[in-house]
């Protein structure tokens, strides 16, 4: 009698490195890939109101859907694709096609824990074992010093305790060839971007990279950063930068979507090191995935609380408002300050935004505008390319001071940033135009521009700022 595997893909849409497909193959003599379009994911809301996934996300996983069954059909299978909810889809399949062990990566946050467990509620009443993977993270957690509940709250103390101790396992290599899925077994035709709910688009031509969806593409982003230009041998001295694919690797929306493996990437910069240089900057970038399962293990650690008002430190948070007009106006860049302006019209344009970028536009959010910070993490879970629940809400907890660990309470002077990073006023007169006109030693205040030349300059359009912009100027 044949054994049969479903391996349900979740944020893992790659063969590579992928530890529940090398399972699969290994127990079973059929393995069924599958993939649910969730429509809660799609077509669900926030709680404030935002798309739980704006289109250019959805068209990104779209892609790499795409892309994943293609890949199983170059080797001799394919993907089962479905929409709906997988805790009801999935053990229907398994029950048709006697599946002896459904196998997914494990989640840790709220939402996608839900539906893990009932779907193995569901699975366990017809006898059919789920068995957890995993593929998130640089390190195994069985690999790690501590358990989980006793890693340090802060990321420097988890990387001394473990940057130089604990191993990056090595990639598992992806099959050559599967058998071929059951001929009586309908594959599902993959859905349109309006058949879960999107207007088509097109990618605006400003974008810092006409960002593709799938493991081909994120695989042939590594090789074009590391090895094609050498960009990774100067990260750490581009990494703040405004403009350009490749003022950062922007491996971020392959690994958030699990087309990318981190310990690929990571042995990747290991040969990287070996054949051409190691340095500083091949350095910064391990230590920017080591920030990724920082993050992942504080999600598991504190559990909803990262996703709280007051966060993993239960903070009163009382000065921050659900101010929904103040808000829009941060959303939509209409907020008179250039710097801030410029990161969110790149956002509403592009799903993308800098690190540089959003550090800045989460600040002015929450330290200046005393906005609560929940709705800027909705809006960035909403529209990122690169969202990851974890490094998401984590991140947005930092800056607003309620974070895991209590030293953390970052304040960014906006003027200084702006001057900093973009000195000439190139990037800020990409995303906004009304200020293409503005001399390079103004365009960071145009709150100084007296009425004559705001016409002169051709900045009649442009919003006046909503905060006094002298602030910054002070001592």
């Amino acid at each position: 009698m044949k054994r049969c595997a479903l391996i349900w893909f979740r944020q893992d849409l790659r063969l590579h490195d992928n530890e529940a497909l090398t399972t699969a193959l290994r127990m079973a003599d059929e393995v069924v890939p599958v993939y649910v379009f969730d429509e809660r994911v799609f077509k669900g809301q926030t709680r404030f109101g935002f798309p739980k996934t704006g289109k250019y996300r959805a068209k990104f996983l779209l892609e790499s859907v795409e892309n994943l069954r293609a890949n199983f059909r170059a080797i001799g299978s394919n993907l089962i694709v479905r929409i709906g909810k997988p805790e009801y889809i999935i053990p229907e399949i398994a029950r048709e096609i006697k599946a002896s062990w459904v196998l997914c990566n494990r989640e840790r946050t709220y939402e996608e824990v839900l539906v893990q467990d009932v779907l193995e509620q569901k699975l366990w009443s017809i006898g059919v074992e789920l068995l957890y993977s995993r593929g998130k993270m640089l390190y195994h957690t069985q690999d790690l010093p501590v358990p989980v509940q006793h890693m340090p709250d802060t990321f420097t103390q988890f990387r001394k305790e473990n940057e130089h101790i604990t191993p990056v396992r090595p990639p598992l290599p992806a099959p050559e060839a599967m058998p071929a899925l059951p001929s009586e077994l309908e594959t599902g035709n993959m859905p349109t971007l309006e058949v879960l709910g999107y207007q088509p688009f097109e990618q605006d031509q400003c974008a810092v990279l006409q960002f593709k969806g799938g493991e081909t593409e994120g695989i042939a982003r590594v090789q074009h950063y590391l090895w094609d230009s050498n960009a990774v041998a100067t990260y750490k001295e581009t990494r703040n930068g405004l403009i350009g694919s490749n003022y950062s690797s922007k491996f971020s929306p392959w690994l958030s979507a699990g087309c990318l493996s981190p310990k690929y990437i990571y042995h990747e910069i290991k040969r990287y090191e070996q054949e051409r240089v190691s340095n500083e900057s091949t350095y910064w970038m391990f230590f920017e995935l080591l920030w990724r399962d920082f993050f992942r293990l504080m999600g598991k650690k504190h559990g909803n609380r990262i996703f709280l008002k007051g966060g993993p430190q239960s903070k009163p948070q009382r000065h921050l408002k659900n101010d929904v007009e103040l808000f829009q106006t941060w959303a939509d860049g209409r907020t008179g300050v250039p710097f801030i302006d410029a990161n969110m019209r790149e956002l509403n344009a592009t799903g993308w935004m800098s690190n540089r970028g959003r550090q800045n536009a989460a600040s002015f959010l929450v330290k200046d505008l005393k906005v609560n910070w929940q709705m800027g993490a909705e809006y960035f879970e909403s529209l990122l390319l690169d969202y990851d629940p974890c490094s998401n809400w984590c991140n947005w907890n930092y800056v607003a001071g309620v974070g895991s660990d209590p030293r953390e309470d970052r304040y960014f002077n906006i003027l200084t940033q702006a001057r900093t990073y973009d000195p000439s006023g190139e990037y800020v007169r990409i995303w906004c135009p009304e200020l293409k006109n503005m001399p390079g030693d103004m365009i960071h205040r145009p709150d100084l521009i007296g009425t004559g030349d705001r016409t002169r300059f051709g900045m009649n359009g442009y919003p006046k700022p909503v905060v006094r912009m002298d602030r910054w100027e002070r001592p």
